[in-house]
């Protein structure tokens, strides 16, 4: 892949990645910060791509895997990371205010598969391939978390 070529798929991909990252970390900073590492890391071991095909999913891949270590180093720091204020804007053009609330209070696994399969419009097979679980653990972790929006809808 050239530069060309990937740095016009970045740009084609850069709203799911932050909407992604900030469903995993809920904080703009650090998820402004996993992006930018994300596609770092994506340029830097871009001959390990097998297939053009999967691009996103690979890309979305490592931003899961940044993630995560944004949380374990948050986990090092957590007195400093509590005190941090939530800044993340509500101005998301996708969700409402209601349904946005009830997505940040699903468990982090069931938040993330809701939000790639529902906002991001991943196929069942891709959320596999991105977060690394069977095709099974993604359809019973979107059955839990429909059924907890709805009970929290309800409400």
């Amino acid at each position: 892949m050239d530069n060309p070529t990937f740095e016009k798929l970045v740009l084609e991909n850069e709203d799911t990645l932050y909407r992604v990252s900030m469903a995993i970390l809920k904080n703009e900073c650090d998820a402004q910060d996993a992006v930018h590492d994300a596609i770092l890391s994506a340029y830097i071991n871009l001959s390990k791509l097998r297939n053009e095909e999967y691009f996103k999913t690979w890309l979305v891949r490592i931003l899961i895997n940044q993630c995560k270590k944004e949380i374990k180093k948050r986990a090092h720091y957590a007195d400093v990371g509590d005190a941090l204020p939530d800044i993340r804007s509500r101005d998301n053009p996708y969700l409402s205010a209601e349904i946005s609330e009830a997505l940040d209070s699903l468990p982090p696994k069931l938040r993330l598969t809701v939000i790639l399969f529902y906002v991001e419009d991943y196929s069942i097979k891709e959320i596999s391939r991105a977060l690394n679980i069977p095709e099974g653990t993604v359809k019973s972790r979107l059955n839990k978390g429909r059924k907890l929006l709805r009970e929290l809808l309800k409400e």
